[in-house]
Formats: structure tokens, sequence, C-alpha cells
């Protein structure tokens, strides 16, 4: 049985071949009863376009490439179920790349020959940094996704980590904690998640007359939860006081969560704990974990939709924009209730 062609659902549909691609590549001027029309003769028939075709007739696979460090870490995978599930009603696919953070495998995401199955690139690296900006300069529609880089040449989307992370230090303040621990510090980083982050925590504690207290933050390399497991246990072992945690991920703020049962104390009676990311875990974690959402779904659906702009302007694009997504504190059992 041969699969239904365009022919074949025009025919249905009883419009031209022509209504039927315009419906497909959702053009503009078409109209809404037309549209519904064809729609449902492509539904009936369980039409899908062919994308060997679509790429000898346009010259575009209408394929995009994610490349991130890895899906092992769950804001990461969350992140790429959220752009493949938008991309999809994009009429797009997703191919996934992982970079493990490593600076080469990162470059030769840039410039390897997948990307000639692609017609653009959602790109978040780890191990490259702003000194590097210069690397985007490329000749294909390229989004940069994270917090590595500013200020280069490609469009960027990215998260308030600043202003999210003052928040969550505040919700701990306003729940009475004044000796608020960090755990996933990077010694020395100022641009990046953990060195903004830092920056968002101190802001908020220097506004409320708390000094800041190195004791209280913790490198924990790599943002995995057997390091905020270790985190935790080192910070315990330290002979300073604390009655709350904020953990730069939600990993970590697991790993820690763990060892804070281990050791017999109560959370959040004695002490408090907030994380970043939001991802699905946290809402079933024991005390469930309260958390930074930091607008994921809203960056994948953005940065989507601005690499498909790029691919479709060609060399009408626009200049080069910076998105924030917004962010929100999502209150669960780890932090005493705070009203505000």
């Amino acid at each position: 049985m041969t699969s239904p062609t365009l022919h074949d659902v025009a025919k249905l549909a009883g419009v031209s071949f022509k209504t039927v691609s315009n419906v497909i590549n959702d053009h503009p001027h078409v109209a809404e009863a037309t549209r519904i029309k064809v729609e449902a003769a492509i539904k009936q028939l369980d039409y899908r376009p062919n994308r060997s075709a679509r790429s000898l007739r346009s010259g575009r696979t209408g394929a995009i490439g994610l490349a991130v460090p890895e899906l092992s870490l769950s804001y990461f995978a969350e992140l790429a179920d959220e752009v493949i599930s938008y991309a999809e009603q994009r009429d797009t696919v997703v191919l996934i790349e992982q970079t493990g953070g490593d600076p080469e495998r990162e470059l030769e995401a840039l410039r390897g020959s997948r990307r000639q199955m692609t017609d653009g690139l959602l790109f978040s690296p780890l191990g490259l940094g702003n000194d590097d900006a210069d690397k985007l300069d490329v000749g294909f529609p390229l989004v940069l996704l994270g917090e590595r880089i500013f200020d280069g040449p490609v469009d960027h989307i990215t998260m308030e980590n600043v202003d999210a992370a003052r928040a969550a230090t505040d919700h701990l303040l306003d729940a009475g904690c004044r000796r608020i621990a960090v755990i996933g510090a990077h010694t020395g980083e100022v641009i990046g998640s953990a060195g903004l982050r830092l920056s968002g925590y101190r802001a908020a504690i220097e506004a409320r007359g708390i000094p800041y207290d190195e004791r209280l933050v913790v490198d924990a390399g790599p943002w995995h939860r057997v390091n905020g497991a270790e985190t935790m246990r080192t910070l315990l072992e330290r002979d300073v006081d604390f009655d709350a945690v904020f953990a730069l991920n939600d990993e970590l703020a697991l790993g820690a969560l763990r060892v804070l049962n281990e050791r017999g104390i109560r959370v959040p009676e004695q002490v408090a704990i907030i994380g970043f990311d939001d991802v699905d875990e946290a809402q079933y974690s024991l005390p469930s974990l309260t958390t930074v959402d930091p607008g994921r779904r809203e960056i994948a659906h953005i940065a989507v939709d601005v690499l498909l702009e790029r691919i479709g302007a060609g060399s009408d694009a626009p200049p080069k924009r910076e998105v924030r997504s917004g962010f929100r504190i999502v209150q669960r059992e780890s932090t005493p209730a705070v009203t505000r």
C-alpha cells in the first residue's frame, strides 16, 4: 500500500495542490475554513510530509540540532523534551548531540559534518566561555542557550540567574533563616550559572545586613547528586552553624537532602533547603523540594521560534537579540510556608 500524497489530500479536501502546500507550510493567507478542511483531510489520510523531497525542493532539511552537555542531568533532559515536543508542533525534527561539556566536542558541534543534516542549531555550551564568543560566528542559523557566553554574535536565550537566585535566598530569609549555606559554587567563576547564582545570593543577604561568610559556601564540582551529597557531608563536618541551604541546582539539592535525612536532621524544621531548575523529581522527593522554576518551557519555545525565524528569514534576518525567561519560586515541603 502506497503512502498518501499531497495530491491525495488535495482531492479529499476539494482544494488545489498549492493550497495544501500552503497549509502545511503555515502560509498566513489561507482562509480558516480552508485550513480546517485540509487539516481534516491530512488527519483522515494520515499524511506525513516527505522530508527528503522537501529538502530537494527547498534546500532545507526540516530538522534542527540541539547540542547540550549531558542528558543525564535532569534539566537538560527535560529541556530536550520541551524542545522536541514544541518543534514537532512546528513540523520540525530535532537531532540531539551530547558534548559532555568538553570544549573540543562543543566546537565539533559547531563545525562538524552533522550540520549538513540540519537547518540550524540550538547550542548550550559548558566548556566554552566568553573568550570563545568569536567562534559562534558561523555560517548557519545558531541560537545560544545558557550562561557561558554573553555579547556574542548570535541570538541568546537565557534565564534570570541573578534575580532568581536572589528570590530563592529571599524566600529562605522570609522564612526566618539567617545562616544560609550555598552548595554548588565554582571557585573564581563570575560568568556562568554558579557565579551568577552566587551573586544573587550575596545581593540578598547583604540587602538584609547579613555579612557574607565564605565558610557557608562550598564548591561542589559538577552539579550531580553525588556531589550534592558529598558537599553536604563536608558542610556538616565543618564547625559552622547553618539553618538553611541554597543548592544551585536541584540535582545538588536532592543529593544534599538525602544526607540530611540519613543524619536525622529534620527538613525544614532544623534545616530548610531550596533548589533551582524545578525538575520533575523535585515534587516527589521526601520532603518535596522547594525550588526555582527558571522558565524552562518558555526557554525551549522561544529558542525554537527564534531559530526557525532565522532559518526562514535567510539574508533578511533581524539583528541578534537576547531574551531572558521569567522565573517563579515553587513552594513545597522543604522550606517553611512563606506568604508574601
